[in-house]
């Protein structure tokens, strides 16, 4: 029986959302499924939060570091998010395109759309909340904002709703089992419009 990635030309997946809409958790779900699955990993100034390790969950880098490294045009795309910087270094892509693997990105909307742009053949997806309400439950009861970085991320996720009609795909993640067979189909290549 052939793998997934033999049978698919299209290897190049993005995956966005607002914070609190459950991609990471779409995403494992799926990669649980799917063995040639690779998430990229994203670059930071953000400070790591407990039990995360550098260069597994994020390359945790400073403020200048960044900078240096967008000067270089090491990065696809990059944004800044909520006082933080993250970005996806080209290397990423290059490293899991040499281990042959079906490539996600987890990003944010403005850097999902930069992507597309450069790589027009990445099928980008978007998890919606089921409701306004949900997400700000969401993201209180992580316990790992205060309220004003709360309110900040409530308003970042208004706007990035506003983008959602620019994404190949939208999926509610209303059901976490069905959300997580929807996005699965999509990378499958089974969901057909």
């Amino acid at each position: 029986m052939s793998s997934i990635l033999q049978e698919k030309r299209n290897n190049l997946f993005v995956i966005s959302g607002p914070s609190g809409s459950g991609k990471n958790t779409v995403y494992e779900g799926v990669r649980a499924r799917i063995p040639e699955i690779a998430q990229t990993i994203s670059a930071t100034t953000r400070a790591k939060r407990d039990g995360e390790i550098d260069g597994v969950d994020y390359y945790f880098m400073s403020v200048e570091e960044f900078r240096r490294r967008i000067d270089n045009g090491e990065f696809i795309e990059y944004v800044n998010y909520g006082h933080n910087y993250y970005g996806t270094l080209k290397s990423e892509i290059a490293r899991l395109t040499e281990l042959g693997r079906i490539i996600v990105l987890i990003i944010e909307v403005n850097g999902a759309l930069r992507f597309k742009e450069l790589f027009p053949e990445a099928q980008t997806i978007f998890i919606i909340p089921p409701s306004a309400e949900e997400l700000r439950r969401r993201i209180v009861g992580r316990g790992q904002n205060t309220d004003a970085e709360t309110e900040t991320r409530l308003n970042i996720a208004v706007k990035e709703m506003a983008n959602k009609d620019k994404y190949d795909h939208c999926v509610i993640n209303d059901d976490l089992d069905q959300c997580i067979d929807e996005v699965y189909n999509i990378i499958k290549g089974d969901d057909q419009e």
